[in-house]
């Protein structure tokens, strides 16, 4: 395992980096007073625009052609319904983008189409976000400005450099207020640097396990499982230095997440790597994209609003065969961990059967997430089919049956 091997798996990475410079700059320039409102938005826009082209090239036009148009929507159509229309917008253009270029970034190696991927993805949540604040009233139109004046804000929150590529769902009225108010806010650069020395372990201790990786590989059963934990473990870990880089990033640029608004923290991680709850680890991955699902699908959906969550995350995500199994397959093991926990806690009463209750269920938990992310990670229709096949699929089928048998007792009480 190189270093430079974190390019391959999270190809954002090197571009984040190349934009502290940047972000510094725009911090050092707000803080001296030489860049007014307009100029802040500007910088921002400008940046993201640069960003954009540098790290897609040709493949920018998939990112600026619907923010320009989610803006157009958002000025022009009635609150009642522009949530409507810009979340029809986005995800129409999303998908057709997945079902263009999917297959070619995957059959080319070439690591622009899936920076793209995940910049548009990002672009859906800031809009989908924006739209709902207007819809629900907590954002207003301002009174008195011209059009541009009006879209300015709006194509800068969009497409702002510091979070085009990565990052924490930041709401549109914090976002304003941190643009409008930086220069009484010193370069936190003690901050940055923290997290920046936290993403460098963490892409040390997966350089370390990488190197363990083959000497798990063999033909028992219990050689197969620890491979499985292994490589999960190995892309939590770059997913971890992805967002702790994500947000120092922010940081620098003066863009503070408040508390509990961030993807990942010391007491998260801690969370995600010890709980023997799948439901709580689902909560806590990724929290900004947790909250923002929640709060687009969860809390509007009349009936089955988990399934629902999870198959939108699907269809987010792309709506590859690997992704579909996958999140459905995560609603099914986070049901039935909702009801097989209460039972078996219950039963713990005594220390020795609580200890042994945490261990297991953690275990359970650790692989049942391993299985989700080999089957979310599948390129292909046969790979899935041979992870069906596998070792594997006995313990998420195990609690599928379990859930099913705690659903009939309970419909026959």
């Amino acid at each position: 395992m190189r270093w430079a091997d974190l390019l391959i798996l999270l190809p954002a990475a090197w571009y984040q980096l190349a934009a502290f410079p940047f972000a510094a700059l725009f911090h050092q320039l707000c803080t001296s007073g030489q860049l007014s409102p307009t100029a802040r938005y500007t910088f921002l826009l400008a940046g993201g625009c640069l960003l954009a082209v540098t790290a897609m090239v040709s493949y920018a036009a998939l990112l600026l052609i619907p923010a320009a148009a989610s803006v157009l929507v958002l000025l022009s159509a009635s609150p009642a319904h522009v949530h409507t229309w810009v979340f029809g917008l986005q995800m129409c253009w999303q998908t057709l983008c997945h079902l263009g270029l999917g297959s070619l970034a995957l059959e080319s190696g070439d690591a622009r189409p899936a920076v793209a991927f995940s910049a548009i993805m990002l672009l859906t949540q800031k809009a989908t976000s924006l739209a709902l604040d207007i819809h629900e009233g907590t954002v207003l139109p301002q009174a008195g400005q011209g059009l541009l004046q009006q879209a300015l804000p709006l194509c800068s929150y969009l497409l702002y450099f510091p979070a085009l590529l990565g990052g924490p769902l930041q709401p549109f009225s914090s976002f304003q207020v941190q643009a409008e108010s930086l220069g009484a806010v010193s370069l936190p650069l003690e901050a940055a640097g923290w997290r920046c020395l936290g993403a460098l372990a963490l892409q040390g201790l997966r350089v370390g396990l990488e190197g363990c990786l083959p000497r798990a590989q063999g033909c028992s059963v219990l050689a197969t499982l620890c491979h499985a934990w292994m490589r999960a473990l190995l892309f939590r870990l770059a997913y971890y230095t992805q967002w702790v880089l994500d947000e120092a990033l922010l940081e620098v640029a003066g863009f503070g997440l408040e508390e509990g608004q961030g993807d990942l923290s010391g007491r998260e991680l801690w969370v995600l790597e010890t709980t023997h709850r799948l439901a709580v680890f689902t909560r806590t991955w990724n929290r900004s994209t947790s909250r923002w699902l929640r709060r687009l699908v969860f809390q509007r959906c009349p009936a089955q609003p988990l399934l629902a969550t999870f198959a939108f995350s699907a269809w987010w995500h792309g709506l590859r065969p690997g992704h579909v199994f996958g999140f459905l397959c995560w609603a099914v093991m986070v049901e039935a961990d909702y009801r097989i926990h209460p039972f078996l806690s219950a039963w713990a009463t005594s220390h020795v059967a609580k200890l042994l209750y945490r261990g297991t269920t953690w275990v359970f938990t650790q692989l049942i997430v391993a299985y989700v992310l080999d089957a979310v990670e599948a390129e292909s229709f046969s790979t899935l089919c041979l992870l069906w096949t596998s070792y594997k699929s006995i313990l998420p089928l195990s609690y599928g049956v379990v859930l099913l048998l705690l659903l009939s007792k309970k419909a026959k009480n």
